[in-house]
């Protein structure tokens, strides 16, 4: 598995502080149908017109409109954040631009144009490492906005705990925050959709912190959700968010609440999943069963959608931030729907799930499923550009402000990014203020949200870094941490990357400079840092000298994985990244003398 597939590395988050008719043809995973001639002809679900008195057909088609780990997206996502990747009919790709809500809003709102039956449901990661526009405001300015996106439903993800489940409880119930107060004069007022927890469970009670499921029902039709968010967010979120909290198995869950809705007279279920898989193509479009049903994904998601009780009809799944459309067979060994959006508001997913009156069930083989692209070539919505100026507005004192100036743009993309460096760079300066002992900074590579774009986003100005941007890079409210580790504990902090919970999926982590080694991808496990080239200015790591080391909080506290990160001694607690990032953009570098972009060059990669 790439080291670059995994995007998604939750950390505490920062709280105070084209075309119309490519996008809509269908993709991989649409199933043949093989129903009556009126199956699919009948959208309004009442009669064929003959009489006064003529009933509903059996068929009644059912829109399910759904996307995925939005995380605060708000305003349209820039550099490669912003763009999905289309494959062409002879073979080529081009990307397209995509994202933000105002946009998002438009192609909702025509999508569901005479559809009398349709839903909105959403996989999870709707709040969570957002842009400052929300998460300034803990995402209240989200909540909102999906609000007029009239989402009518969506699973916890793992971000959904970056601040705890009480304050989840306040983005469902509403109320203004415990600390920050009210920021307008109109109370929040929570989410109108419900979240769905089935297997986040109250330590003490037993009991899920929320809804578990929840049933759309329209003129006799019923479809019911069940939501759940990976077994492994305790890993992957800071302690404290989820503290007092249990997650269970995702399919034994689910397989519980499916029993539980069949009880209750629904046939028809759709599970919310946040947990994913890696497509084997970065196009969104890409026909994932071109070889056969679900040859085209590996990853988690492909052994949940295997063992998820037959029952359930379709899986809309999130977290990997990857497009898919494909079908997995379930235990009975039939085929059923697996999807997923990609992130950021960039694509929605339209699924038709045909509802038979009879049997209350969903007729499997008539199920369709396509990605589309949330182009920015459709009028924007004007009650979410309202929505956006208002908390814009809001943060633009602080948002708006210069903290560095860059010569080109810092990608965070690849194994090893000129982002993770420069934010590694910028640490390792600060950890130095703290203590002109420190050696070495290491970072996460899930806590860089995103790269630095040259091209200005406002009136800022080419190659101007504002506080907004940074916060958008890092924001999360994880401290600077400095600790003392023996070479032998540095050397064993690399080979976890690619050993223990990380190795089908690596998490290699963003170096400063100074620090250097080879990362051979063509060997197995921990053998893949070669450990007789890992070197510190050019000298080798010695495993019985100390070194001091410069980490976030989140990594200090065994996160992702690295428990040697957790063993460290000597503590100091520093200021927040950002803050770290800001101070090392302003120092150095100016309007006339701009930062270039790490070459990124650290790690020797082999594959």
């Amino acid at each position: 598995m790439p080291a670059t597939t995994q995007p998604n590395r939750p950390r505490r988050r920062r709280t105070a502080a084209l075309l119309a008719a490519t996008v809509s043809l269908a993709t991989a995973g649409a199933l043949a149908a093989a129903l009556p001639a009126d199956a699919h002809g009948n959208p309004t679900g009442k009669g064929s017109g003959h009489g006064h008195n003529s009933k509903p057909s059996r068929y009644q088609d059912v829109q399910l409109l759904s996307f995925n780990d939005l995380h605060g997206n708000l305003e349209p996502p820039s550099g490669s954040s912003g763009r999905v990747t289309e494959l062409q009919a002879d073979g080529t790709t081009k990307t397209i631009d995509a994202g933000g809500v105002e946009y998002l809003a438009t192609h909702l709102r025509n999508a569901r144009k005479g559809k009398a039956y349709s839903i909105t449901a959403a996989g999870g990661d709707m709040v969570g490492a957002s842009p400052l526009i929300s998460g300034l405001f803990h995402d209240e300015p989200t909540i909102e906005a999906l609000n007029k996106l009239d989402l009518d439903v969506t699973s916890v993800g793992n971000h959904e705990f970056d601040e705890g489940a009480k304050e989840l409880a306040r983005l469902q119930n509403g109320g203004c925050h415990p600390t920050d107060g009210c920021y307008t004069d109109k109370k929040f007022k929570g989410a109108d959709f419900p979240y769905l927890a089935a297997n986040v469970l109250d330590e003490k009670t037993k009991k899920p912190i929320l809804k578990p499921y929840w049933v759309w029902k329209k003129n006799g039709v019923k479809v019911g959700f069940i939501g759940v968010t990976l077994e492994g967010t305790p890993g992957i979120v800071s302690a404290d968010g989820v503290k007092g909290l249990q997650f269970k198995d995702e399919v034994e869950t689910i397989n519980k609440y499916a029993k539980e809705l069949q009880k209750q007279g629904v046939k028809s279920i759709v599970a919310l999943i946040h947990e994913g898989g890696f497509p084997a193509s970065a196009s969104y479009n890409y026909d994932c069963d071109a070889s056969g049903g679900g040859s085209g994904i590996s990853g988690p998601i492909v052994d949940i959608a295997k063992n998820v009780t037959p029952a359930v009809d379709a899986l809309v799944t999130g977290h990997t931030h990857n497009a898919y459309v494909c079908t997995i067979d379930d235990p009975s060994g039939k085929p059923r729907m697996v999807t997923s959006a990609s992130s950021f508001g960039r694509l929605y997913t339209d699924t038709t799930l045909t509802y038979d009156r009879v049997t209350g069930d969903i007729a499997r083989t008539a199920v369709k499923s396509a990605n589309h692209v949330v182009t920015r070539d459709v009028p924007k919505a004007a009650d979410l550009t309202s929505l956006i100026g208002k908390w814009n507005t809001l943060a633009a004192p602080i948002g708006n402000r210069a903290i560095g100036y860059i010569s080109g743009d810092v990608n965070s993309t690849g194994t090893e990014s000129p982002m993770g460096d420069l934010i590694a760079d910028a640490q390792l300066a600060y950890g130095k203020k703290l203590d002109p002992e420190t050696d070495l900074a290491l970072m996460n590579p899930g806590g860089v949200r995103a790269g630095l774009t040259y091209k200005a986003t406002g009136a800022e100005g080419d190659g101007v870094v504002t506080y907004a941007e940074g916060f958008t890079v890092q924001p999360f409210a994880n401290t600077v941490n400095l600790q003392d580790f023996t070479g032998a504990q540095v050397i064993q902090a690399l080979k976890e990357q690619v050993s223990g919970t990380n190795t089908a999926a690596p998490k290699v982590l963003q170096v400063s400079s100074g620090l250097t080694y080879t990362l051979d991808l063509t060997k197995t496990g921990a053998d893949r840092v070669v450990t007789d080239s890992i070197k510190l200015n050019g000298s080798a790591i010695d495993p019985a000298a100390t070194y001091r080391v410069a980490t976030n909080s989140f990594l200090a506290g065994g996160g992702d994985g690295f428990t040697t990160l957790g063993q460290g001694t000597g503590d100091l607690v520093g200021t927040d990244d950002l803050t770290a990032l800001a101070d090392y953009l302003t120092a150095n570098s100016s309007a006339t003398a701009p930062l270039a972009p790490p070459a990124a060059n650290r790690i020797t990669i082999v594959q």
